[in-house]
Formats: structure tokens, C-alpha cells, sequence
């Protein structure tokens, strides 16, 4: 069977947004290889604006006439979503998944009439800007080019892990895929104190936003430890000591640990 799409995307939220956007700023595909659904005409109004993308409200077209299906709907609405086409998917579909939680025997167990080969994929928001992280793991019917391909989607919009074992998708969707929240929830943090000290909000935001950027320059590059990074501002006596105190004295660092293994059992309990 001919296809007109590569890739169908169910599902035009924010992640399949930055998905897009990688894909045709690192020319994987040309915008009339891909096509996007949503039952949201405003979302498919969008993508059709913004990528020059077909777009539909019809699933089983798009699934029917591609040959990646490229699953970005929420995970507590995928088995509705899915029992939709799922008699159309065919042997050499490539099924990738971005929904937290989910499993591959999950997903496969969807499409009983095939062996269907599916890719967890979990990615970011930060692929928006081309610094998306992404972790992948190969489902049992996927294949090896199966997962390169995935990879190269990916890759696009940032960097990618693949793992070899799938239990550890619910870390990655704790450290990595919720991870940009706790960021600008620190951030948020930082220009209210800076706020409160007297700065106006701009001034906060710009000094704020720029040291968080540094510091994340300066990890990136240098390839030290953040607690080495972390050591060589802090002197003894000095305000970044006194900050230092005040958080260990709160037990920030068990706080926010806390925070990070709650995201990942809600991806655990996602998937049962």
C-alpha cells in the first residue's frame, strides 16, 4: 500500500508541537510528509499555520495513510483514542509512544491482529527550543532500524538515552520529562526573593533567568560535577554559604528528592 504521510501525529498538544517543530527545522521530513490530528480545531488551525502540515480530525485517515504513528495523547485517554484504529494498523507500522506511564505490552496489547512495533519514547518541553532530552526503549516486535528511526526524530529536537531496561522509563519521566517544571518552579522562586528584596520584576527575571542559563552552560561544558560547580561559588563565611545553611537547615535537597520520586510512582500508577 502507497502512503502520503510518514508520519502521522495523534494528537497536537505542547509535546507534539516541539516533536513537529524539530522535525522540519532539522529537515527529517519535509512538511508535506507529516500529518497532525486533534479534535481541538484551534490546535489544528495551528500546526497548519505554524508547520504548513496537513491536519485532520480523523484518526483513521491519518493512521491509514502513514507509516509512523506517533501517539501524544494523555495516557488516562489512550485506549479510547486507540480502539479507534486499531484495526488498521498493519505489519509495518512503527507505533511511537510519548505518553508517560504506558508500557510497551500495554500499547501492543492494543493491536492483537499484529505484532505490533512499538517505541516508548519520553521527551521534554524543552524540545520546543531545540535542548529537548528524551529517553527511548524498544518494545519486543519493534526492530533495531525501528528505534534508530525514533532516534532520529528525536535527536532533532535535542538529545536522546536509549535504554535497555523499561522500568527505568518512570525515572526518566521523573528526572528528565517533569524535569523542566522544577526548574522554572526554582526559578519562580528566585525572582519573588528577588522581588522581595527590591528589585522590580524585570530586573528579577533578567538576573535570574540569565544565572540559572550560566550555570546550566557552565555544567554542560565543563563536564563537572553540579556539586563540585556548587562548591567552587560557595565560600566560606560568604552569601552563598548562608543560602547554602538556610536550605540545608529546611531540608530542601530531601524535599525536592521527595518531589522527583513522587513524579515517578504517578508514572508507575499511570501505567496500571
Amino acid at each position: 500500500m502507497q502512503t502520503q504521510y510518514e508520519i502521522a501525529v495523534i494528537g497536537s498538544g505542547n509535546a507534539a508541537e516541539g516533536i513537529v517543530h524539530g522535525i522540519l527545522r532539522r529537515s527529517i521530513l519535509l512538511d508535506d510528509r507529516i500529518i497532525a490530528t486533534d479534535p481541538n480545531e484551534t490546535r489544528r488551525e495551528l500546526f497548519a499555520r505554524r508547520f504548513g502540515i496537513a491536519v485532520t480530525d480523523d484518526n483513521r485517515r491519518a493512521v491509514e495513510n502513514s507509516y509512523i504513528v506517533l501517539l501524544a495523547v494523555k495516557p488516562q485517554q489512550f485506549k479510547q483514542v486507540v480502539e479507534g484504529f486499531a484495526d488498521l494498523i498493519r505489519p509495518d507500522h512503527v507505533i511511537i509512544s510519548i505518553m508517560a506511564g504506558v508500557s510497551t505490552a500495554t500499547l501492543e496489547a492494543q493491536f492483537p491482529r499484529v505484532q505490533a512495533r512499538v517505541i516508548r519514547v519520553m521527551p521534554n518541553l524543552a524540545m520546543h527550543v531545540g535542548a529537548g532530552m528524551a529517553g527511548l526503549f524498544r518494545g519486543r516486535h519493534a526492530h533495531e532500524v525501528d528505534l534508530l528511526r525514533a532516534q532520529r526524530i528525536f535527536d532533532a529536537a535535542g538529545k536522546t538515552l536509549i535504554l535497555a531496561d523499561e522500568a527505568l522509563m518512570d525515572a526518566v519521566t521523573a528526572v528528565s520529562g517533569t524535569g523542566p517544571a522544577y526548574f522554572y518552579y526554582f526559578t519562580e522562586t528566585i525572582v519573588a526573593a528577588g522581588e522581595a528584596a527590591g528589585l522590580s520584576h524585570p530586573e528579577a527575571m533578567l538576573l535570574a533567568t540569565q544565572a540559572c542559563y550560566g550555570a546550566a552552560c557552565m555544567m554542560m561544558e565543563s563536564k563537572e560535577p553540579p556539586s563540585v560547580l556548587r562548591q567552587k561559588v560557595t565560600s566560606a563565611g560568604g552569601t552563598t554559604q548562608a543560602a547554602m545553611d538556610c536550605m540545608r537547615n529546611h531540608d530542601v535537597f530531601e524535599h525536592i528528592k521527595e518531589a522527583v520520586v513522587a513524579a515517578c510512582n504517578r508514572s508507575r500508577e499511570l501505567g496500571r
